[in-house]
């Protein structure tokens, strides 16, 4: 009886908790639970899990547990390859003895260790053999179960995400609305006084753009009559009044994600799911074809900038109004370039993501889907286009696609699942660090412009290392008691702890993504770079990440090549060689992000599975006449944000 209600509480308060939480933070939540309550029953000791952030690769081995195991990786690497090749890393048994020997937890760290990228799905195994599958399985969106919790004082809260849109069935005439903003605060609560006389319900929406109004929000619903009723929907923004989020019951409602549950969700709404909107429908091929579309545009934003230069917050909207048009103007040009330069385009602000779009559609809403009878969406062809049929045969249809969608069929290589993945392990390790009381005020930010002006950059070496060293100076005095331990330092001794990079080392510093271990590395490399430069002469090869300012290195070059040939520096431009044999003046320590060089050829080429960066060989920096020069054309990607003149692209 014990071990049953144990049971039912448990899911009680993992379903309670998951309505409330975005889809990124669920597992979390899972992971969190399970944990703490195998920690109530001393199966492990705690202070095991700390050591999953901090770890990487070899050095994660010898630093986290056995040094017999540290022996066992160095004489038999072998042995561990199954691990490291596999897609399913967490489904290889570690080799003998160490299957037998080693914890669940202990093997995922492992996974950790030797695949990274595949942690998330090792996560959610752990907890779904150590609490059950419905752990890992969030309960639908339920509005009338949400209801049931709440009454006239405790109001429903909406935490919306962008494309969410809870008011899309809501309605009729005990249904009023209105969105808050500066002057809207008195309008509102004139809406819930007459609320209160007739019993209807009132939606203040944009709860977040009215944070001086929620006290008196507070006070209005102290009042309400048990007829009345609130929803406020807000967007994912931190009011300053915590009561009301506090009593209330709070809910997310996110669209679906993958390709399978986006196109289901499409077929079962509106417009789609009305039989005589459906069975007007002259082309089904097409309409499926848009709702296809529709899931791929908004699922490239999971692979971040290599989906999309900037994410953009497609939605139901223009799926609905592309439909429409499709359905009056089938036939027309227009009904293909609605969609590509209004609807989806209108969005779009980047030239590139522009011409993707325009790529994109042009296979997914084109003649050929309806002439073909094997039309598909990939090469594997695993996506097609079905016959037409019934509406119930083409939800039958969508519910039979695979529940894992590849790369091949965004058009990308298989290494952008690698990108993908290691985000969202950075994502999960991230937001259990601030669960732990290690907030992001311990790690590096990316601090302002003014952090990467041209003045701060040229004099970075010595600046940051005297930061650097004043900083670990003053910690260990402050360890012995010597100092007070104010709040920099402990910011200091907090990103020492998880491995990153200490904020005020980060405004003094050269933009990097490094975690802290190779950051310092990085860092001593360039010092002794420049330290080599000073003390043997001109290098032969220069190592162009090891300046602080790229920028100041490469115009030099060019002053030096303007001077000696009496031409302007504005005429000058620079042409770019790949060299095997040491000839002049070049540069290295490059490389390659979504291809590799081939070395055989001299060209570019696909890069290799599991090798998401390549490096390129010496370059030959060859300054030359602009006349006659074309540009080759570039697409920027940022990591940092830079000033314009510090931009220096390839």
């Amino acid at each position: 009886r014990l071990k049953s209600l144990n049971t039912h509480f448990t899911y009680n308060l993992y379903s309670n908790v998951c309505r409330s939480l975005f889809e990124k933070d669920k597992l979390l939540f899972s992971f969190l639970l399970c944990s703490n309550l195998l920690l109530i029953r001393v199966t492990y000791l705690y202070n095991k899990a700390v050591f999953i952030l901090i770890l990487i690769c070899f050095v994660q081995i010898v630093y986290f547990f056995f040094f017999c195991y540290r022996e066992a990786f160095v004489n038999a690497p072998g042995e561990f390859m199954p691990i490291y090749n596999s897609k399913e890393p967490w489904t290889i048994a570690p080799p003998s003895p160490w299957n037998e020997q080693l914890s669940d937890l202990q093997k995922m760290i492992i996974v950790r260790c030797l695949r990274p990228d595949k942690i998330v799905p090792t996560v959610t195994e752990y907890v779904k053999n150590n609490l059950g599958q419905k752990f890992v399985q969030p309960p639908p969106f339920d509005l009338s179960k949400s209801y049931l919790d709440s009454d006239c004082t405790i109001p429903l809260v909406f935490v919306l995400s962008p494309g969410a849109d809870p008011m899309a069935n809501m309605g009729g005439s005990k249904f009023q609305s209105i969105s808050l903003g500066q002057g809207q605060g008195p309008i509102a609560a004139e809406m819930i006084s007459n609320a209160k006389q007739k019993g209807t319900w009132v939606c203040l929406q944009n709860c977040h753009l009215a944070v001086s109004w929620m006290g008196t929000l507070e006070k209005i619903c102290e009042e309400l009559s048990p007829d009345t009723s609130q929803r406020l929907p807000t967007l994912a923004h931190k009011l300053p009044l915590m009561a009301i989020l506090q009593n209330s019951v709070k809910m997310t409602n996110e669209p679906p994600t993958g390709l399978r549950l986006n196109l289901l969700q499409s077929y079962q709404s509106d417009p789609i799911s009305d039989p005589s909107f459906f069975s007007s429908c002259s082309e089904k091929e097409l309409l499926y074809g848009l709702c296809f579309f529709h899931a791929l545009v908004q699922e490239r934003k999971k692979f971040g900038p290599l989906g999309w230069n900037i994410a953009y917050g497609f939605n139901e909207s223009d799926l609905h109004i592309s439909i429409r048009q499709l359905q009056v103007r089938f036939g027309e040009k227009k009904s293909a370039c609605t969609p590509r330069e209004c609807n989806y385009g209108g969005r779009v602000v980047d030239d590139w993501d522009r011409r993707l779009l325009m790529t994109i559609l042009a296979g997914f809403y084109n003649k050929e889907i309806i002439e073909s009878s094997d039309y598909s969406f990939s090469a594997s062809g695993h996506y097609v286009v079905p016959p037409k049929a019934s509406y119930d045969d083409y939800v039958a249809f969508i519910e039979n696609l695979p529940d894992i969608q590849h790369p091949e069929v965004f058009g990308m290589h298989e290494n952008v699942d690698i990108f993908k993945d290691l985000q969202q392990t950075k994502l999960l390790f991230d937001s259990l660090l601030l669960t732990q009381g290690g907030g992001s005020k311990m790690g590096s930010s990316s601090g302002s412009d003014n952090t990467l002006a041209t003045h701060l950059l040229f004099f970075c070496s010595p600046r940051l290392s005297s930061t650097i060293r004043l900083s670990l100076q003053n910690l260990q005095k402050a360890v012995k008691g010597l100092v007070v331990m104010d709040a920099v330092l402990e910011a200091v001794a907090g990103s020492l702890l998880v491995g990153k990079v200490p904020e005020t080392w980060a405004k003094r510093s050269y933009p990097s993504l490094k975690p802290l271990g190779s950051y310092i590395n990085d860092f001593l490399a360039r010092l002794k770079f420049l330290q080599d430069w000073y003390d043997n002469g001109k290098p032969a090869v220069f190592w162009l990440p090891g300046f602080f300012f790229t920028q100041a290195f490469l115009t030099g070059d060019m002053q030096n090549f303007a001077r000696m040939h009496h031409i302007a520096i504005d005429r000058l431009s620079f042409e770019f060689e790949v060299r095997d044999i040491l000839y002049g003046v070049y540069i290295k320590g490059l490389f390659l992000d979504g291809a590799k060089w081939d070395r055989e050829s001299g060209v570019l080429a696909e890069q290799d599975p599991k090798v998401l960066f390549d490096t390129i060989p010496i370059i030959w920096l060859k300054p030359c006449k602009c006349h006659n020069f074309l540009p080759c054309p570039l697409q920027e990607f940022k990591y940092f944000k830079l000033n314009e003149s510090l931009k220096c692209m390839f």
